[in-house]
């Protein structure tokens, strides 16, 4: 459970804030009262939630790039947080084809620089590296992959955020090992989520962005890999999940350095064509799809978590199911192409969410 009195007025820094999971959880953050400092490229997508919120008016926000170490450490000792949060990525396994050179450059190379910074930031007592459920070496099996399976990665993209595990695990056991947490007062932790959906995602090849554009120009939706099986989840329940492990961290580092799965029940790990039929639904109207024939990179076909650790250590589950996060994701997008106030509807769904989370 989200403790609201534990936020309060906390120090948090938070890489990637531009982008879409970074602008919900800097909206959440400033719900909850936290003072937060962000530190990201400008929003890679136009639109962009991040602008259409107006979190840069919410968050003391420093645009720069995780791959610029010495500015990374100057944002973060000005910034003096309690928590850091790395969401700062390349985050889309089709553009990591295209540039694997620079997707290494920053998910790698970009946590290295992350956790130099914070070696040489005193008051620190919390930090989530957030990677994916892609980290895995993928076997296409049937059930859940655990937080003690073999990391991998068949394209750029996963193999770099298997590395960024690789190097938070050496980092935290030379320079942060949770035994003497006592002399540097630190606990690291990672966190796998899968694919998450939400209102003002607008990145390229994925799913339900193409959707929303495709809806709002009248036009029927194109799929890939109609088959593919994936844990879909929306943006709230991974985001819940990093803020209880956080609260968990600063109260009791050693016990909960280590790395997390954050995904959804097994009934919401759907089939893409499943997805798709659903939102159409939730739209209503005519929306229509149609699969996409043409030959494209691989992606893998059936990928699920096992997050029993997470339900039990932690307490956290997801509180949003698939039906529920689409029909949330067509509200917005009618908001949006009302011209509506989306700040006031991304933090009326944050409330309406925790206070589900509440109610237990």
């Amino acid at each position: 459970m989200i403790d609201r009195q534990f936020w309060k007025n906390r120090r948090v820094f938070l890489t990637g804030h531009t982008g879409f999971k970074g602008s919900w959880l800097s909206l959440w953050l400033h719900a909850l009262g936290a003072r937060v400092t962000g530190y990201a490229l400008a929003p890679p997508t136009v639109p962009s939630l991040y602008e259409l919120a107006g979190v840069d008016r919410l968050v003391a926000s420093v645009i720069s790039d995780v791959r610029d170490g010495s500015a990374l450490t100057r944002a973060l000792r000005d910034a003096r947080p309690e928590i850091v949060i790395h969401m700062a990525a390349q985050p889309l396994v089709r553009e990591s084809y295209k540039l694997p050179a620079e997707t290494y450059a920053i998910n790698v190379l970009g946590t290295v620089n992350l956790l130099e910074a914070v070696r040489g930031t005193d008051g620190i007592r919390a930090v989530i590296n957030i990677t994916t459920d892609k980290c895995y070496e993928n076997r296409e099996w049937l059930w859940g992959y655990r937080e003690n399976e073999p990391l991998g990665g068949f394209d750029p993209y996963s193999s770099s955020k298997a590395c960024s595990e690789l190097v938070t695990a050496a980092y935290r056991s030379s320079f942060f090992p949770p035994d003497r947490h006592g002399a540097h007062g630190v606990g690291i932790a990672t966190a796998r989520a899968g694919n998450v959906l939400g209102g003002g995602d607008w990145a390229a090849d994925r799913l339900l962005p193409d959707c929303v554009r495709a809806i709002l120009a009248g036009r029927p939706i194109l799929i890939r890999n109609p088959q593919a099986v994936r844990p879909w989840q929306h943006v709230l329940d991974p985001l819940s999940g990093y803020l209880t492990l956080a609260q968990s961290l600063v109260k009791d580092g050693p016990a909960f350095s280590e790395a997390w799965n954050f995904g959804p029940d097994d009934d919401d790990s759907r089939p893409v064509e499943w997805l798709v039929r659903r939102f159409c639904q939730a739209w209503g109207g005519d929306a229509a799809f149609e699969i996409d024939r043409a030959v494209h990179p691989h992606e893998a076909g059936t990928l699920t978590l096992d997050c029993t650790k997470a339900r039990t250590k932690l307490h956290w589950r997801p509180r949003w199911d698939l039906g529920t996060a689409v029909d949330s994701i067509a509200r917005w997008t009618r908001a949006y192409r009302d011209k509506q106030d989306l700040r006031v509807l991304c933090l009326g769904q944050i409330e309406e969410y925790q206070r589900r989370s509440d109610e237990g």
